[in-house]
């Protein structure tokens, strides 16, 4: 992986796997994300992970509308890298899945490098009162859902966004997602350096083992040599043991209500700058910087917060 003496803090301000009842602190209207979303640039995020719910029900939304309330506000308000989902979720269809990213041409946007079975329906065992109708069916309904990133999906995105500029956030939950990233790199799809984001934890991907996380690194250098930057993180529980184990890989990190709604043990996060300001503790305890946004934009070769749409 290619050497770097900073990290890159993204967070992931709200996702479309935790529903409302699960916690109080999940930013649910664009005014919610907005403010949870400099707050966290505020406490030391580098890239800002952003997906839209439903101002009235907290469901996932791919409504660009719903985007344009957040977007341009959290632009004013800090000088975080922007990275759009085109994963959205499970349940959406692909062209609603990459119509904000099309219409707001981000910096950056996540991409999701294989078809997977996404099951979080063990979620549900925590929640005693659901806030909204939807919510026990959408968690419970996740094991008996595929999540489809087939390889037109994977190759319409790159063709669509990447014209555009736009820069990609590499979602690998398994090593043959590295593999699959290879096959459009041999295709001369994707530019080096690739932003390669390996999840752990999610069942149906690959476990939050650090042996895993050491397997991923060896597949991913011997696939892509110093033309990649390697961030991590674990789902749930496993969210800070991961992301110290890469920071001390030499990588970087992610946090964010999306992944976990904890800070620590049976201890709900207030915000998602706490968990921000905790990931910032680990990585400076161990003697690496935090990297700035300038930073950031130089290392992966990202365009500039002046060339977005938004």
């Amino acid at each position: 992986m290619r050497a770097a003496p900073k990290v890159i803090i993204s967070c992931a301000v709200t996702g479309s796997i935790h529903t409302p009842s699960m916690s109080p602190a999940l930013p649910i209207s664009p005014a919610e994300i907005a403010s949870q979303a400099i707050d966290a640039a505020g406490a030391g995020a580098t890239i800002l992970h952003l997906h839209a719910r439903d101002p009235q029900t907290g469901f996932p939304s791919p409504d660009p509308a719903v985007f344009a309330e957040f977007l341009s506000e959290i632009k004013a308000g800090c000088d975080a890298v922007i990275n759009i989902t085109t994963g959205g979720s499970a349940v959406m269809s692909l062209d609603e899945r990459i119509a904000a990213a099309k219409r707001f041409e981000p910096e950056v946007a996540s991409l999701n490098m294989g078809s997977m079975n996404f099951n979080f329906a063990a979620a549900a065992n925590r929640v005693e009162t659901w806030r909204f109708p939807w919510e026990r069916d959408y968690v419970l309904g996740s094991a008996d859902r595929i999540f489809a990133n087939t390889f037109a999906n994977i190759e319409r995105i790159l063709r669509e966004l990447g014209t555009t500029g736009t820069r990609f956030e590499f979602e690998c939950y398994d090593v043959g997602h590295l593999y699959s990233l290879a096959h459009f790199v041999d295709r001369g799809l994707v530019e080096p350096p690739f932003f390669v984001q390996c999840i752990f934890g999610i069942l149906g991907g690959i476990g939050a083992d650090h042996l895993n996380l050491h397997h991923m690194i060896t597949i991913a250098d011997k696939l892509f040599g110093d033309d990649y930057y390697l961030s991590a993180f674990g789902a749930g529980r496993h969210q800070m043991g991961i992301i110290t184990a890469a920071a001390l890989a030499g990588g970087h990190v992610r946090v964010g209500l999306e992944d976990s709604l904890y800070l620590a043990r049976g201890r709900l996060a207030a915000s998602n700058a706490e968990q921000v300001e905790k990931a910032v503790r680990i990585v400076t305890e161990m003697g690496r910087e935090v990297a700035t946004p300038a930073e950031a934009r130089a290392m992966l070769a990202l365009k500039g917060a002046d060339a977005v749409r938004f």
